[in-house]
């Protein structure tokens, strides 16, 4: 018996870790990282732990909307993006929601202001029930549901 859910080639997810509501993603099974749009990257240290600080424009083509995020600095990796470009990025571990399902993902963060998604949801992030459809988009609808914050 199938128990794969479909989804399409880009979906709407939220991060409810990041109090990030709403975001489009590309469902990106070439990228093997998952990439989340970031800017103003602050690292610190709590109580000797490594944490970052960082802003997030979640919708395209729209500056005026900013979320302040923080989050517990799970490793630093030389990332090579689409273009052959090495840059060493911060990893963060997070709550990604899909439709009904959510489950915590590994997402690197770098500045996706010159790209179309905010958001990249690679490979190793996937779910293994998931079917993607190169030719629907937005299967799982619009916005996610039930979430504390909109924009």
């Amino acid at each position: 018996m199938n128990n794969q859910l479909l989804i399409g080639w880009r979906e709407w997810v939220s991060l409810p870790d990041l109090e990030l509501p709403h975001i489009k993603a590309k469902i990106d099974s070439g990228a093997r990282t998952s990439t989340l749009h970031a800017f103003t990257l602050k690292p610190y240290s709590k109580k000797g732990v490594q944490r970052v600080k960082f802003s997030v424009h979640p919708l395209q083509n729209n500056s005026d909307i900013v979320v302040e995020c923080d989050a517990l600095v799970a490793d630093r990796r030389d990332v090579t993006d689409s273009g052959g470009h090495r840059e060493k990025r911060y990893v963060i571990e997070t709550t990604v929601q899909l439709g009904n399902s959510q489950w915590t993902i590994e997402m690197t963060l770098t500045n996706r202001d010159s790209m179309k998604f905010r958001m990249l949801l690679g490979r190793t992030a996937m779910c293994p029930q998931f079917l993607i459809d190169p030719g629907k988009s937005f299967v799982e609808g619009k916005k996610p549901h039930g979430l504390k914050r909109s924009y």
